[in-house]
């Protein structure tokens, strides 16, 4: 899973990606500190896999990963090339959702590129130059579809009928992501456009230091956020890039006493990941044994034999069945073969969908 994190110059992109990846973003205080897309990978917080590598005395433990990819602040004009334009749009584009980061903090020492602090107003600045680049692209479809129509073909007047509603959807500066489709077909049709403004968003409302710990409803630039995600239907949290920063220096233990201190149950990374994979529909199962305990990740309604094709292909086409147990009952028991004679280890077939906690033993022919 790849996350783009995006915003206007200045409002703390590089200090949260600093925090959740340890990789050592350059952060300044002035436009365009970041002129190349920095890559970091993270590992998914998840307990089971250390009590797993417990029962089974592994020799590795392998997390499933997120890889979050920092993209240069966007201005006014970015989707015609102003301020680093359309190379950072591309960046976007290979990624499987956005990370908006926002700022709701007011601090005469960092500098805003607007001057004020105006979170929806920055939305929309960023909402708009993704919707300028999509618009593009979307004209340049329709043109092609419609000139196409004379040949008789009727799927050229069928796209060109979705693309002209497309279009006019995105000219009334409304994302890709919110236009109301008639059919399954119609919105895998949307889908296979790849546009910018048709990924899921994960709305980041970055409050000041002295706000840690209040509900976003008690921080007025933050509750602007809140209510745009929900009214939109996209995920938000709120965090605050500076501690988040302070966090990841901490060991285990002293981050733990530092959010208690703060009231704060978990890290901004956990809810950040939390807030992803709900958005992306994604789960993990778990496979275990003395070598390896590992997490996989899969997208929720995966059958069995392609949750298996994670794992090496011939695993999918070889597969016979999936010997599995929940990791609660596993956890408990303490062993695969004490599951297996409280006769808690199910056989499933093809059909099978995985469920997250599932601990899976496949069987296949070579």
């Amino acid at each position: 899973m790849k996350l783009g994190v995006v915003g206007l110059p200045n409002v703390g992109k590089s200090t949260l990606f600093n925090a959740i990846t340890h990789a050592g973003a350059e952060c300044a205080n002035y436009p365009f500190c970041t002129i190349e897309p920095n890559v970091g990978v993270v590992a998914v917080p998840d307990e089971r896999l250390g009590v797993l590598g417990k029962l089974y005395n592994t020799k590795k433990i392998t997390p499933a990963v997120v890889e979050f990819v920092d993209i240069a602040g966007l201005v006014k004009g970015a989707s015609k090339g102003e301020g680093l334009g359309n190379k950072f749009l591309a960046n976007i584009r290979e990624c499987d959702a956005i990370v908006h980061v926002v700022r709701c903090f007011d601090d005469e020492n960092v500098t805003h590129v607007e001057s004020t602090v105006d979170p929806l107003r920055d939305i929309e600045t960023i909402d708009l130059e993704l919707i300028f680049a999509d618009l593009e692209s979307v004209t340049k479809r329709y043109d092609k579809a419609f000139s196409m129509i004379k040949t008789g073909d009727k799927k050229y007047k069928i796209e060109a009928e979705r693309l002209e509603k497309l279009k006019k959807h995105l000219e009334s500066g409304k994302a890709a992501r919110t236009v109301p489709t008639e059919s399954e077909e119609e919105k895998e049709y949307f889908d296979s456009l790849f546009l910018l403004t048709n990924k899921p968003v994960i709305y980041a409302a970055n409050i000041g230091e002295a706000d840690m710990g209040k509900d976003a409803d008690d921080i007025p630039h933050a509750k602007k956020v809140k209510e745009f995600a929900e009214n939109e239907g996209s995920e938000y949290l709120v965090i605050c890039a500076r501690t988040e920063e302070e966090l990841s220096t901490l060991e285990p233990e002293e981050q733990a006493l530092f959010l208690t201190e703060l009231g704060l149950k978990e890290s901004g990374l956990n809810r950040l990941i939390k807030a992803s994979y709900r958005l992306l529909g994604l789960i993990s199962y778990l496979t275990a044994g003395e070598k390896e305990v590992r997490a996989w990740t899969i997208r929720e309604g995966t059958k069995a034999p392609q949750a298996a094709g994670k794992i090496h292909s011939d695993f999918e086409k070889g597969f016979i069945r999936a010997e599995i147990v929940d990791y609660d009952t596993l956890a408990e028991l303490g062993s695969f073969n004490a599951c297996k004679e409280k006769g808690k280890v199910r056989s499933e077939g093809k059909d099978y969908v995985i469920k997250d906690g599932d601990v899976v033993l496949f069987r296949f022919n070579v």
